[in-house]
C-alpha cells in the first residue's frame, strides 16, 4: 500500500513537474525569484527530450509499482501517462523533439515578454 501511495505521488510529482516546465516562466511574472528554480528545470526538461533520455522519476515509479505488486510499464512517463490521453500515437524520436521544441518556444516568449519589459515589476 506505501509503494503504492509512493508511486502515485511520484506520479503527480512527474506531472506538476512537465507544467513547471513547460509553463513556470509564467510564475516568474508575480515572484521573479522563481527564474533559479525555472530555468534549469527548464533546461533540464528541454534536455530529456531533445537527447530521448528518460527522467530518473520513472524508473522510481516503475520500481514503486513493481513493489507493490502492481504491473510496472514499459517506456517513459509521457509515453505511459500523457500521449494515450493527449495524443493517439506513440512517442518517437521526432515527436519528442517536437515536445522539447514546445517547451523551448513557450518559454522563450514568457521570457522575451519579460525582458522587453512587458512586467513593470522587472523594470
Amino acid at each position: 500500500m506505501a509503494s503504492s501511495l509512493a508511486a502515485d505521488l511520484l506520479v503527480l510529482l512527474h506531472l506538476a513537474f512537465i507544467v513547471f516546465v513547460v509553463l513556470g516562466g509564467l510564475l516568474v511574472w508575480r515572484w521573479w525569484r522563481v527564474v533559479f528554480l525555472h530555468l534549469p528545470a527548464s533546461v533540464w526538461g528541454v534536455l530529456l527530450e531533445f537527447n530521448g533520455w528518460q527522467c530518473p522519476l520513472t524508473p522510481l515509479e516503475q520500481q514503486l509499482r513493481v513493489a507493490a505488486g502492481e504491473a510496472g510499464y514499459s517506456g517513459g512517463f509521457i509515453a505511459h501517462y500523457l500521449l494515450p490521453v493527449i495524443y493517439p500515437a506513440g512517442l518517437t524520436p521526432a515527436f519528442q523533439v517536437a515536445l522539447g521544441t514546445g517547451a523551448l518556444l513557450i518559454n522563450l516568449v514568457i521570457y522575451g515578454w519579460l525582458l522587453l519589459g512587458k512586467r513593470p515589476m522587472l523594470k
